[in-house]
């Protein structure tokens, strides 16, 4: 069984440790290793993640089996009635397990424990990320795409998916 608790600041090195494992695996697909790099210094570097929590009201929650990290998620009010799931991983070992469900319904909840009122939860996701079918499963729906310039000559290439909850 998991079990999941909202992170601190304390929780930086292991959503660093945690993201080095899954982010690669997720895109090493996708996106040339020179992006990768960029990308994880650009999202997963302790100074991004201190502003991230501290700055831009990201929150962000762990998962745990047997005491183990597993996984996370983040979310970040984005305007009156939206929220969105700014990141949500699964370390490959922990995959097939149910965790992403386990994260994406946990997030729903920490969303409505903030937002009681119905609001919409909204994600991006590369186009090429075969997690969209995930997203899809889960209810989702396409609401928008964009080619969003991340620096460094480099575009985040998504469709932004929502969820009315």
């Amino acid at each position: 069984m998991f079990k999941i608790r909202k992170a601190t600041l304390v929780d930086i090195h292991v959503i660093r440790r945690l993201a080095s494992i899954v982010f690669p695996a997720t895109y090493k697909e996708i996106l040339s290793p020179e992006q990768l790099n960029y990308m994880m210094d650009w999202m997963y570097s302790a100074e991004s993640l201190q502003k991230q929590m501290t700055e831009e009201g990201h929150i962000y929650y762990l998962a745990f089996k047997d005491g183990k990290p597993a996984g996370y998620f983040s979310i970040q009010p984005e305007g009156e009635h939206v929220f969105h799931l700014q990141k949500i991983y699964v370390l490959p070992f922990f995959q097939g397990m149910k965790l992403g469900k386990f994260l994406f319904e946990q997030a729903i909840k920490a969303i409505k424990e903030l937002h009681p009122e119905p609001c919409q939860m909204r994600l991006n996701v590369n186009r090429q990320n075969k997690a969209l079918g995930f997203y899809q499963k889960m209810g989702m729906t396409k609401v928008d795409e964009g080619d969003f310039p991340i620096g460094n000559g480099y575009f985040m290439n998504d469709y932004i998916m929502g969820l009315d909850i």
